[in-house]
């Protein structure tokens, strides 16, 4: 769990000592913070001998100390950040370019991990949490979207967030982002047809609210420019989400079974990355297939089986970065996926 802690954080941190400390440091600060997630993490990715073992071999504690504490910073981060991009916190211009694109990248793959590890518990408390975090990013929809869409048709053309062999990234986001909320929106529905299910609003309900709330607080704390450093983060951290999602199931398809219906998700239906540091700073993720396999199990118990799950020949914030050259994308990640498709 040690490793988990450091690197999220610590990043917080960092983050956060940027956000409230003033002049020529917070800019230096930022920059670290920046630095530190995007070249400090791909130097350490390189470091072979600190990597976690592929199976744990014991059994992990939940982590929900951790989730529970990284779900509460969140918010202080997020609006202290959008408060001092917007320029509450006296930095310059090169500080606060710095402290945007560091929020945003600690957004959207630790916030982002960490709402997604809480949604999953079973603890009424730390649901609503995961779900409070996704609405502050104006992305609430996403809840109903990933457990009711996403992990019931990973891999097949009914997942809006499973992009085909081909597909680039740019032509898979807009049809992610509105497929995800028009599904999302009639699984939630449809769910609600039913007797045991009408008692209190509608989730999609809850989650106008909470975005509007979250602009609301936005706009207190810095006008209009702080509404504006909110939209900017948030578009920056959703994007990474898509890229996520993008990135561990391109090209990979559930077979059909002889009564058309697809076959189970299996090991070979995520795209993994073993590689340590971006691992921990994501909560592990990037071992994508397990968590498909069983969504409830605690993130420090996600294993690694190199030869049943297919792995990506980079961390996750690498491929992404590929993601955005598609011809690059292809050459890399078409005869791979092939490969699986052919021999899972």
């Amino acid at each position: 769990m040690a490793r988990f802690a450091i690197a999220t954080l610590g990043l917080a941190a960092l983050l956060g000592a940027a956000i409230v400390t003033g002049g020529a440091r917070a800019d230096l600060l930022a920059l670290v913070a920046l630095l530190a997630i995007t070249l400090g993490v791909f130097l350490l990715d390189r470091l072979a001998a600190l990597a976690a073992p592929d199976c744990p071999g014991e059994e992990f504690p939940a982590g929900d100390g951790l989730a529970l504490a990284l779900g509460l910073l969140h918010f202080p981060l997020l609006y202290g950040g959008a408060w001092a991009i917007a320029g509450g916190g006296g930095h310059d211009i090169t500080g606060r370019v710095a402290l945007f694109f560091a929020l945003s990248l600690f957004l959207g793959q630790v916030s982002n991990a960490n709402a997604h590890e809480l949604i999953h518990r079973g603890d009424r408390r730390l649901r609503r949490l995961g779900v409070a975090v996704y609405c502050s990013l104006l992305f609430g929809h996403h809840v109903s979207a990933h457990l009711r869409v996403h992990h019931v048709h990973a891999a097949t053309d009914a997942d809006p967030n499973s992009a085909p062999l081909g597909q680039s990234y740019y032509r898979f986001a807009p049809r992610a982002w509105i497929g995800s909320f028009r599904k999302g929106w009639q699984a939630e529905t449809a769910l609600r047809r039913r007797a045991s299910a009408r008692r209190g609003l509608h989730p999609y309900l809850l989650y106008g609210l909470g975005a509007a709330l979250s602009l609301a607080i936005a706009a207190a704390l810095a006008g209009g420019a702080g509404v504006l450093a909110l939209l900017g983060l948030c578009a920056y951290a959703q994007g990474q989400l898509l890229l996520s999602d993008y990135v561990q199931h391109y090209g990979l398809r559930r077979a059909q079974t002889r009564d058309g219906r697809p076959a189970p998700v299996g090991p070979e239906h995520s795209w993994n990355a073993p590689m340590p540091a971006s691992s921990a700073l994501m909560l592990n993720a990037p071992r994508h297939s397990d968590h498909h396999a069983r969504p409830a199990r605690p993130y420090p118990g996600l294993e690694i089986d190199r030869g049943a799950m297919p792995l990506l020949p980079h961390s996750v914030p690498v491929m992404a970065v590929l993601a955005l050259a598609p011809p690059l994308w292809r050459r890399l990640m078409d005869p791979r996926a092939r490969a699986w498709l052919r021999d899972p």
